[in-house]
């Protein structure tokens, strides 16, 4: 049973959506652990859609067990690596606007 804190801890939680971005599985298989009693879950609703809220250390350890602790470090390895690239256009794309303004200042 989780503790009230975990559910409110930042990036302690995720929906089934995200869950299926960052770990490759579905809607079903975040519900079938919810059935086998695995997964604790809330309910939550953003602009009139309803969604499942789990908790990220719950379902990492329902992933390993239903499909083995490798598939959960390769998932875990491309988000970070995703998250990375995204970072480095972020970054990159900044140092070109910084770059125009220096020029514009100094020419």
């Amino acid at each position: 049973m989780a503790q009230h804190g975990e559910w409110v801890r930042k990036g302690a939680t995720l929906s089934e959506v995200t869950a299926g971005k960052e770990y490759g599985v579905d809607q079903d298989f975040v519900i079938g652990g919810i059935n086998a009693g695995k997964l604790e879950y809330r309910e939550g609703s953003m602009h009139g859609s309803p969604y499942i809220r789990v908790l990220r250390r719950q379902l990492e350890d329902y992933i390993a067990e239903e499909l083995g602790s490798d598939y959960l470090r390769r998932w875990q390895g491309q988000t970070e690596l995703r998250s990375i690239k995204q970072e480095m256009a972020t970054l990159s794309k900044r140092l070109d606007e910084l770059a125009a303004r220096r020029a514009e200042l100094e020419g």
